[in-house]
């Protein structure tokens, strides 16, 4: 592996990070898949926080969508903000398990309720199909917003590497059918761009967990392996050509990830076009680095995001 400055919390458990190495055939991500992606035991359920297993409509014609709802316990008469957050796996792997301490943390730090949702994976089910079934779900929360106690006007869509770009695609579908009033996008690490021509992506071929040669074979379970022709926007946010009207986002990037560039790039696209955007590159790291929890890197960007999430949504 290439020599490279991390930072001194992350550099000593690099050896010990799950090996994603093959992602080749529908087996051998079956095989990553049941190894798991978190980095040691996760915490145990906040008792601030309530969780609640539901299956909303899919997309017509599809599977039930399973979500599950993250809300305090204590009972409020006022509407609470929402957060719909979409887990990341490369399109390929994850569910909403993995997110379970981070959507306890967020519910219970900004007394808001978390949706954070399954969808149909590649490449078993190739592009639309986990998006649409991540559209689905989120407008079923805009929809069930009285009943779940969500200000309809606190609405953000929240996600992390793949669930990142899911988010930015579901921004733009939002946009684009007249679906839900989005006052703001959490996209963290995301997965934006299917030509793999940024200097990053061409240069990180073996960086830990996420590099080059995993985002290839990403991009090919997710288009289909009968792609041709054009990438739509919607599974590839990097190539829409409007970037106007999108509600206001946070961008986070890690110095040694092939995805770097084209996060940065989608939100230099957003400022351009007019949209809030902060963004937030943090030095020493890697594509996935934050399942460190105790790494310096990883405790900044999680009080960043917290603090982010409270002030555009008024939370907390």
């Amino acid at each position: 592996m290439t020599e490279r400055k991390y930072d001194p919390d992350l550099q000593a458990i690099i050896p010990m990070l799950p090996d994603i190495s093959d992602l080749s055939t529908a087996e051998t991500i079956q095989a990553v898949r049941e190894g798991g992606l978190a980095f040691g035991e996760p915490p145990a359920q906040l008792e601030s926080v309530e969780r609640q297993d539901r299956e909303v409509p899919g997309p017509e014609g599809a599977p039930n969508v399973a979500i599950r709802i993250h809300r305090p316990k204590e009972n409020s008469d006022t509407l609470r903000p929402a957060i719909f957050e979409i887990h990341g796996g490369g399109f390929m792997l994850g569910s909403k398990d993995m997110m379970d301490p981070w959507c306890d943390r967020v519910a219970a730090e900004l007394e808001a309720v978390v949706v954070s949702t399954d969808y149909r994976l590649a490449p078993e089910n190739p592009f639309p199909a986990g998006l649409e079934d991540c559209y689905a779900a989120l407008c079923w929360m805009a929809d069930h917003a009285s009943e779940l106690g969500i200000d309809p006007e606190r609405i953000a869509v929240a996600g992390q590497s793949a669930g990142g770009g899911l988010a930015a695609a579901c921004a733009l579908l939002a946009r684009d059918r007249g679906g839900p009033a989005l006052c703001f996008q959490l996209l963290e690490i995301p997965e934006l761009d299917d030509r793999l021509q940024t200097p990053s992506m061409q240069q990180f071929t073996d960086t830990p967990l996420w590099n080059r040669p995993n985002a290839e074979w990403s991009w090919r379970h997710y288009l289909g392996p009968d792609h041709q022709g054009e990438v739509s926007p919607y599974a590839a946010p990097s190539r829409a050509t409007d970037l106007s009207g999108l509600p206001p986002a946070y961008v986070s990037v890690m110095e040694f990830d092939p995805l770097r560039d084209e996060g940065i790039l989608y939100a230099l696209g957003m400022l351009e076009a007019g949209v809030s955007v902060e963004l937030h590159a943090y030095p020493g790291t890697f594509h996935g680095s934050s399942l460190v929890p105790f790494a310096e890197p990883s405790q900044r960007n999680a009080l960043e995001v917290m603090g982010v999430l409270r002030k555009r949504l008024g939370a907390g």
